[in-house]
């Protein structure tokens, strides 16, 4: 049974069987033409039918999906097949034959439909691959943060409990201390006060006696005896004191004072650190990653960058003539001594530093180009063929890349990766070093085109592409192609030309119209013109920076390219 496009998830493990009545072999291939699933020995025979032969096979992955069959809602006999580019209006052939859409431009609707699927299908993959199980490391990580602060104000309770508790234990033994000496205070207090008690109940009872005897003899009846008797002498009534009773001064402490031997809880002051969430292209586009001889050199080319900064003034080292070209447009770095340089009519020289040509290509011509790469193999782009071809060490000539419709431009090697960032009419394509296509960069957030014509392409330090256009300035997206910023001249008018950056992320350009080269920060601020016609640059095309902070420059109309230092 035939499977239809919906009936397989987008992520689904599945093995499919080729398409072809009684084929009954794992499907591998599929032609976009005829939209038929083929199996190897399949798609052998399917090509060597004559009617097949320029029919486009591709890998199944990397198939075109085809249009669902769609009736016109004016001609109901005629599918949907086109798309208005002006309108944006999905029509049958029919409909573009109307007044509404004459002498607009059309496209084929399922070329479109398929790159809005894979586009789509992109994000799914996306999703699937980077914001999910990001978003649920996240949530992972949220649940463990739980789980310890429930764990850290348990500890926090117990420590509080344990103060309170080592708080009683000291009040009660001072307060047991305190009853202590309060009772022995007491005990003599009552105890010299019952002394004096006795002494008083002494001295009563002396004097109930004497008054007994002074009645006795009162009572007597005979006088002589009464007179004969002494007056009586009554004793002092005994000396006492009045007790000495202690007092008490409350504790003078207040709720602070409390909480200073209790302690307290205290809240940081800081704002809460944002979770850490890993860049997509660390899951999404492997590609784009350094390799580990890149990231020594970067690490290399880090500890070289902190101790340069730009020159008080640019100085002249030497300069030297180009045999082959008319003029210089282009120049790439091959090695320290080695160069390839061109010019506007396609003559492309491999030169050393003293200007001795090494070997010549005829191309078709351009601006920038052609670029080398990690390798040391020439990479340059033939805007006619619309082909990439590759020149390796041995001076072998391959077509590494086609470009389909679309006509390349510039080129650039990165250092980063390797991977290669090409310019074509209206794209920015990134192809990595064994030519598979890994991103496509058209628009920018708002929907709007980028670019015209990048004639020139490089990148910077940080991964961002910086491109010279031809009606668009200098447009620099990240690595993720989102647009940064662009860069349009500081006067009236701005042709860039060449463009190039350096150790320190500067971003140097070539303005035609001012005849200057301008040098911008790494965030597209304008820091200075770099070189003006008053140090001799009259047409500047080309820039370049080698990896001892040299800057080459090359002009129009003389093939003399210029070294400069600007940096120290």
């Amino acid at each position: 049974m035939a499977l239809s496009k919906i009936d397989i998830p987008l992520r689904a493990q599945h093995f499919l069987e080729c398409g072809i009545e009684d084929c009954e072999r794992n499907c591998e291939f599929y032609c976009n033409p005829c939209h038929q699933r083929l199996c190897k020995q399949c798609r052998d025979k399917h090509l060597k039918s004559p009617e097949n032969k320029n029919h486009e096979v591709v890998l199944y992955q990397q198939r075109k999906r085809q249009l669902p069959v769609e009736k016109c809602k004016i001609h109901p006999t005629k599918d949907v097949d086109m798309l208005c580019e002006e309108c944006q209006v999905p029509l049958c052939s029919k409909c573009a034959t109307m007044g509404d859409h004459e002498r607009h431009k059309f496209v084929d609707l399922e070329a479109v439909y398929a790159e809005k699927f894979a586009l789509f299908q992109q994000e799914i993959s996306k999703i699937h691959e980077y914001f999910l199980p990001t978003s649920q490391d996240l949530q992972k990580e949220i649940k463990k943060d739980s789980s310890q602060i429930k764990h850290i104000m348990d500890n926090i309770r117990t420590s509080m409990k344990t103060e309170g508790e080592s708080l009683k234990s000291l009040v009660d033994t001072v307060i047991s201390e305190n009853m202590k000496q309060l009772d022995q205070i007491e005990h003599s207090l009552l105890e010299d006060l019952n002394t004096q008690d006795k002494t008083m109940d002494d001295y009563i009872t002396y004097l109930n006696n004497l008054v007994k005897e002074l009645h006795r003899c009162l009572s007597s009846t005979e006088t002589q005896k009464l007179m004969s008797e002494k007056k009586p002498k009554i004793r002092s009534i005994p000396e006492t004191t009045k007790p000495v009773t202690p007092g008490f001064t409350a504790g003078q402490y207040n709720k602070s004072d409390v909480t200073k031997l209790l302690g307290k809880i205290h809240v940081p002051n800081t704002k809460a650190e944002k979770r850490e969430i890993r860049p997509i292209e660390s899951v999404y586009n492997t590609a784009m990653k350094p390799t580990h001889k890149q990231m020594k050199e970067d690490r290399k080319k880090s500890d070289k960058k902190q101790t340069m900064s730009l020159s008080a003034s640019v100085t002249k080292v030497r300069e030297f003539n180009v045999p082959g070209v008319d003029d210089v447009y282009h120049v790439s770095l091959d090695q320290s001594d080695r160069l390839w340089i061109s010019d506007l009519d396609g003559n492309l020289v491999q030169t050393d530093l003293q200007g001795n040509v090494i070997q010549k290509i005829k191309t078709s011509g351009g601006r920038g180009y052609h670029t080398v790469t990690q390798d040391r193999d020439l990479i340059f782009t033939d805007k006619d063929k619309k082909v990439i071809n590759r020149i390796t060490q041995d001076n072998n000539i391959t077509e590494f890349i086609k470009t389909g419709d679309w006509r390349p431009l510039s080129i650039h090697s990165s250092h980063i990766n390797g991977d290669l960032l090409v310019g074509m009419y209206g794209k920015v394509t990134r192809y990595n070093k064994t030519g598979k296509e890994l991103q496509t960069i058209q628009r920018d957030n708002k929907g709007q085109e980028l670019y015209g014509l990048p004639y020139y392409i490089t990148e910077n330090i940080n991964g961002d592409i910086c491109t010279s256009t031809l009606n668009k300035g200098v447009v620099v997206v990240n690595k993720s192609g989102q647009h940064r910023f662009s860069y349009t001249g500081q006067g009236s008018e701005f042709y860039p030309h060449g463009i190039c950056t350096d150790v320190l992320g500067h971003i140097l350009v070539c303005d035609g119209y001012s005849k200057t080269v301008d040098l911008l920060d790494q965030d597209g601020q304008f820091l200075s013109l770099l070189l003006t016609q008053q140090q001799g640059v009259k047409y500047p095309r080309s820039v370049c920076v080698d990896d001892e902070n040299n800057l080459y420059v090359g002009q129009d109309y003389t093939n003399t390219l210029t070294i400069y230092k600007y940096l120290q």
